[in-house]
């Protein structure tokens, strides 16, 4: 379709309702050569809304112009920017937005495969990623990174070096993508500027950066996902997009800050090419407007009633959004959106119980509080000849004692002193008579005869040192693991020994602040 059109008309199709395109003389002589290639990135932070239609219509507006789009799942920036996204739910934010994106997408009928997707973190940890950011950090003062994300990055009164990083890897994903442009609000403008002065500091071409008007909320401000009032959810209910309309902010004549109107203007207009206002037959009837234009004159002037254009815009908009509530009326996709968005005032229970997690159906590896160990002293079970009783410091005022079957797998003296990894929340339980707190991580053979041996912390471990699953640092652990809910059970089917002979879950390292946890022998094995 797009090599239909002149370059004349692939740009206005790429302009058309734009606040503003710095570096607009660039786009007809690359739109005369081939098509163009542009980027638009989303932080995987709070839950997408209905204004996201208005990027994704003009994403359609850019395929309907032959242009190249790639989506940028920025998932990495959702971190940097204060923490928005929690590291821990990093990953399941990300299939989120993934997935309730191309919902999105595909509602108002854009094609999926004429897209790109990428995730920040499928190239921004590369070596050569990292270094380009470091080259950046030698150029940029402090003063430029803070002014470029102004806008963007959230302000708080003591703010992190990582917001300042926020700017300039937002600028290098441009080179990184191979774009020749980057489309976003209008919000994101200084950002812009930023990278238009220091990419070519690097060597690295000015891009093209298109910018979409901020488009009001409910309540006449800026659509945003952390107030709640001035936005509608992707999967709020109908009746629930009834009530938020109906308390919008659309006063009669008003067309300023009119978030229905520019709803209107920037979604329902460039995706239908007309709008129907619906109303009773003795207020005129049905009204059918094929520019924007006219039914902005028609509001000013009261022709147009604000009930008519809330009620007009609610059937529209349900239009949009019952494919996507379709989408997400499954077990699975429930599952990720209440794990990806844990309810606050669960979570909050959760952190003064310290006793729950916030959302016990998903689990995550930080639930486990996984502990360096030091064997003060093994015996044999008094009941029980194939068990160990140990005594173990954690690191607290007492040791543990620790039942384990490692009779046969492992001699006392090798035991003795020597430095493990405890799981230290497992439910105390009595085994053959003596309580058991807690349990000796092993590596374990896969094949016949089985092989056992205890993990090993890195070198120059004490006790009481917490062991972390790369990536899920900052988590906290649940106070104790309930059996019911089988948290150890679920992880632990993915816990392997790599070929390098470290302990990992899902081939993310088990890691101290020294270091890897490992295994003498036992490469490609389970753990237990």
């Amino acid at each position: 379709m797009g090599g239909e059109l002149t370059p004349r008309e692939k740009c206005h199709l790429i302009t058309r309702n734009l606040q503003e395109v710095l570096g607009e003389d660039k786009l007809m002589p690359i739109l005369k050569e081939r098509d163009l290639k542009v980027y638009w990135g989303t932080a995987t932070t709070g839950k997408p809304h209905v204004a996201y239609f208005v990027p994704m219509s003009k994403i359609a507006d850019f395929l309907k112009a032959g242009c190249e789009v790639t989506i940028l799942f920025a998932d990495l920036h959702a971190y940097l920017d204060n923490m928005k996204a929690p590291w821990e739910l990093l990953e399941l934010r990300t299939q989120y937005y993934e997935t309730v994106i191309k919902a999105m997408l595909e509602s108002i009928g854009v094609p999926l495969d004429k897209l790109k997707f990428i995730r920040g973190t499928d190239y921004q940890l590369s070596k050569e990623y990292t270094l380009d950011v470091y080259r950046l950090s030698s150029l940029v003062t402090q003063h430029d990174a803070k002014k470029a994300g102004a806008e963007v990055v959230k302000q708080v009164e003591h703010p992190l070096l990582s917001g300042l990083l926020y700017p300039g890897l937002q600028a290098l994903d441009e080179e990184y993508l191979k774009v020749d442009a980057q489309f976003g609000g209008v919000d994101q403008r200084k950002i812009f500027t930023f990278a238009e002065k220091y990419l070519p500091s690097l060597g690295y071409a000015k891009r093209l950066h298109l910018m979409n008007p901020m488009v009001p909320g409910l309540t006449g401000t800026k659509m945003s996902s952390s107030e709640e009032e001035s936005k509608i959810d992707l999967l709020d209910r109908k009746e629930d997009v009834k009530k938020k309309l109906k308390k919008a902010f659309c006063e009669p004549g008003n067309v300023e800050n009119n978030g229905i109107l520019s709803f209107i203007k920037h979604v329902l207009f460039p995706l239908k090419s007309e709008f129907v206002i619906l109303r009773d037959a003795k207020w005129g009837g049905n009204k059918t407007y094929t520019t924007y234009e006219e039914l902005e004159k028609d509001f000013a002037t009261e022709v147009v009633h604000p009930g008519d254009l809330k009620s007009s815009v609610e059937v529209a908009l349900n239009k949009l959004l019952d494919p996507i509530r379709e989408k997400f009326n499954t077990p699975e996709l429930k599952k990720l959106t209440s794990a990806a968005y844990p309810d606050l005032s669960k979570a909050k229970a959760s952190v003064k119980n310290s006793t729950k997690n916030s959302n016990p159906e998903v689990v995550v590896p930080s639930q486990l509080d996984i502990r360096v160990g030091k064997v003060i002293s093994v015996e044999k079970h008094p009941d029980a000849d194939s068990l160990y009783l140990e005594k173990i410091d954690v690191g607290e005022p007492e040791p543990r004692t620790v039942i384990s079957g490692l009779v046969q797998f492992v001699p006392k003296e090798q035991l003795q002193d020597r430095m493990v990894v405890l799981l230290c929340n497992l439910k105390p339980q009595k085994m053959r008579g003596v309580e058991s707190q807690g349990m000796l991580l092993c590596a374990s053979s896969v094949g016949e005869p089985r092989q056992v041996e205890p993990l090993d912390p890195p070198a120059g471990s004490c006790p009481g040192e917490r062991v972390y699953v790369e990536g899920y640092e900052s988590g906290q652990p649940d106070d104790e693991l309930k059996p019911k809910k089988r948290v150890f059970e679920k992880l632990q089917a993915d816990f392997r020994i790599s070929e390098d002979f470290v302990a990992q879950w899902k081939q993310k390292n088990f890691t101290t602040r020294l270091g890897n946890v490992s295994c003498k022998t036992l490469k490609g094995g389970n753990i237990s």
